[in-house]
């Protein structure tokens, strides 16, 4: 795999003494925010498996943070030629661009996240270039977003069956994107149209119908559409190049099977202190086993408490009292690992798409706690689509502080009892098949071959 880990780009982009030829080469482009770096890097990975180059194209510091946090997987495995994109991409992207078509490949694949869809738009000017839109949301998001498309429309009507709609009672997008983030969305999607189709981290095993439905209602655009997911990796070790293992794993180690929650809500989400006293006397008092990743949102990103510079505090003496039956992890935690581990058997969530498609592959249900974006909507698909979880706030109330007894409530609910049991059954379950889809012959990775037939074609 090639990605962009250091250096400068150059100024004419490639040198050609420094580039084999090949058929196809791959430019990837993700959005530089975490959970968007994550899923591009996991699928980088994948294509290089097809031995096919495969260039990771972000900023400096968010490629050196896409690399500490990846997980299941060691990216420097694989030869790295050496680039830096600078802040403003647009231009330094086309150079690579046009230096890549010129004297590396018969045909260059561009697959951007679609809120980078106008950095790749000189592309259509680039001899033997073209490129694919990558969602970072399920296929569900994508479908809601696209039906209440159509139904602007007088003309795109596409009979789709309105009493389970109703029945999900889908969350509007009311707060969750700020005004301005919602006028980026609206710009970016305008340059979507440029593009030869769409990929997303998700499996027709679980998202068929969705994707179904997007298929039909996207027929007239003539886009071709690939359910590549899960990105992570399946099948992995947890040990590092020392043979040493996080903490969190060993700890793990000697709990009882199914017995720990896990406790992350990413990497854009600050608790208001509040809330925070609320979680931890919740947590304490459901006496539930516990990993928590007590963190505030990475400088630079939004942040749901609007204060990053501030040191979130937990309540006198909670760490003491409980001790015995859980760990609090202040810095990035190996989530992947810690949701495979056999001993875990709960995760109060988000809901954000990498870590609702990491419960999912490793047979985990969810308590959802949905923050903003697109995670209302997947909470949705979590708890009454898939059946894999339940919901600890509730969108409709989310500007309300959720109390400790709730909190407390749902965790017992979740990890000790029947309606719990049945939830974990159903998840590992839906485990089993998707892990099986990636398999040679399974349904994902027929589509994947699919994709890189299509783009070797």
């Amino acid at each position: 795999m090639a990605a962009a880990v250091g250096g400068s780009l150059p100024e004419h982009g490639c040198q050609e003494n420094d580039i084999e030829r090949h058929q196809v080469v791959v430019v990837m482009l993700p959005l530089p925010a975490q959970g968007h770096l994550n899923q591009l890097l996991h699928l980088s990975r994948l294509i290089a498996a097809y031995n096919i180059p495969v260039y990771y194209v972000s900023t400096a510091t968010h490629n050196r943070q896409a690399k500490l946090r990846v997980h299941g997987w060691d990216p420097l495995s694989t030869s790295n030629p050496l680039f830096n994109s600078v802040s403003q991409l647009r231009q330094p992207f086309a150079a690579l661009v046009r230096s890549l078509s010129r004297i590396a490949a018969n045909r260059i694949v561009i697959i951007h996240d679609s809120m980078m869809s106008s950095v790749v738009q000189d592309f259509v000017s680039i001899p033997k270039a073209e490129s694919y839109v990558f969602h970072s949301v399920s296929a569900f998001a994508i479908f809601c977003f696209f039906r209440e498309e159509a139904e602007k429309s007088t003309i795109n009507t596409v009979p789709l069956n309105e009493k389970i709609l109703q029945e999900l009672q889908i969350p509007s997008l009311e707060d969750c994107f700020t005004e301005e983030f919602m006028e980026l969305i609206a710009r970016e999607h305008e340059y979507i149209a440029l593009t030869s189709g769409s990929l997303y981290n998700s499996s027709r095993v679980f998202e068929g119908e969705f994707m179904g439905f997007i298929k039909k209602l996207s027929e007239e655009q003539n886009k071709k559409h690939w359910a590549i997911g899960p990105f992570n990796p399946m099948n992995f070790t947890t040990k590092n190049e020392d043979g040493s293992r996080h903490e969190s794993l060993k700890w793990l180690d000697k709990q009882p099977p199914e017995s720990v929650v896990l406790i992350s809500f990413g990497t854009t989400i600050s608790l208001p202190d509040e809330q925070i006293k609320n979680l931890a006397t919740g947590l304490e008092e459901s006496e539930v086993k516990f990993i928590w990743v007590f963190r505030d949102a990475d400088r630079g990103e939004n942040s749901a408490a609007g204060d990053q510079d501030r040191r979130a505090e937990l309540p006198e003496h909670f760490e003491e009292r409980v001790k015995e039956r859980g760990i609090i992890l202040r810095d990035w935690a190996p989530q992947l690992e810690i949701l495979n581990h056999s001993a875990t058997g709960g995760f109060l969530s988000h809901c954000g798409w990498n870590s609702c498609m990491e419960s999912i592959s490793m047979g985990v249900p969810v308590a959802a706690w949905p923050m903003h974006s697109d995670q209302p909507r997947n909470t949705v698909l979590i708890t009454k689509v898939l059946k894999i979880g339940i919901v600890v706030k509730d969108w409709a109330r989310r500007h309300e502080v959720v109390d400790a007894e709730a909190i407390s409530m749902a965790l017992r609910r979740l990890m000790n009892s029947e309606e719990g049991k049945e939830m974990r059954r159903r998840a590992a379950e839906l485990s089993r098949v998707v892990r099986r889809s990636v398999e040679e012959g399974g349904v994902t990775r027929l589509e994947l071959d699919s994709f890189i037939a299509h783009v070797r074609r």
